[in-house]
């Protein structure tokens, strides 16, 4: 059964708009589990734009909540990450003057380095993912690199749909590498820019198993309600 992942980020961006603790990242984790969500995914920035230190301790030690932390493959990071102990990992690019994530990791340039955290990583039993681009290359970069799973950035196909523009071509490319990586035991998450109508599409990609969702869930909701949009997206994902 697909799995649905829910970011919270932007909980912890609307809270340090005021400076304030409200609202909490860790009741919006246990909340999103209650609703529905089979995990919480949180990314813990060089510049703590939202989550904070603080939050990724919290919610990582709760046993109520699995925890998806996305981390870059910077030293100190990835030191704190191994403190933190999160359920899973996820390893992605990061860039301080970006808006949000741009793109999939550079696997031929941070190759060593990569196989060197995902290493320790295994040692300490947390399954660990790599955003990447919807690349053969990569998939198969992946796989030398022992990661357990994908997650295939979903930006391009995402902004197509929106834009109400021909998205088969990318479909396409997003659907090979996922049976690739299927063949090649490596387990296939989605994520970036989705919403309904752009999950509906990618839900016919059998080998997709994971779907992690944040901006769009957490701007929806201030509409019909987070509980209502959870809902909504089990509907999609399921079918």
């Amino acid at each position: 059964m697909k799995r649905l992942g829910i970011n919270i980020d932007h909980v912890a961006t609307v809270r340090n708009a005021r400076g304030e603790s409200h609202p909490d990242p860790y009741y919006a984790a246990l909340h999103v589990i209650k609703m529905g969500a089979d995990s919480v995914t949180i990314h813990l920035r060089e510049d703590r734009r939202h989550i904070n230190d603080l939050d990724a301790k919290k919610i990582c030690k709760t046993k109520k909540v699995l925890v998806n932390l996305e981390i870059s493959i910077n030293d100190k990071i990835v030191k704190n990450a191994l403190k933190i102990k999160p359920d899973y990992i996820c390893l992605v690019p990061e860039n301080r003057k970006e808006v949000t994530t741009e793109g999939g990791l550079n696997l031929v340039k941070y190759k060593k380095k990569l196989k060197n955290i995902i290493e320790k990583f295994k040692k300490n039993k947390i399954r660990t993912s790599l955003f990447i681009n919807p690349s053969i290359k990569d998939i198969r970069l992946s796989k030398e690199l022992n990661a357990d799973c994908v997650e295939i950035h979903t930006g391009r196909i995402s902004n197509l749909v929106k834009s109400k523009k021909k998205y088969n071509e990318e479909l396409n490319r997003i659907k090979k590498c996922s049976i690739l990586a299927n063949q090649l035991n490596i387990e296939v998450h989605a994520g970036h820019g989705l919403d309904y109508k752009t999950t509906k599409i990618l839900t016919k990609i059998k080998e997709i198993e994971e779907f992690n969702i944040g901006h769009f869930i957490i701007g929806e909701s201030i509409f019909i309600g987070l509980s209502n949009v959870i809902k909504k997206f089990k509907r999609i994902i399921k079918n």
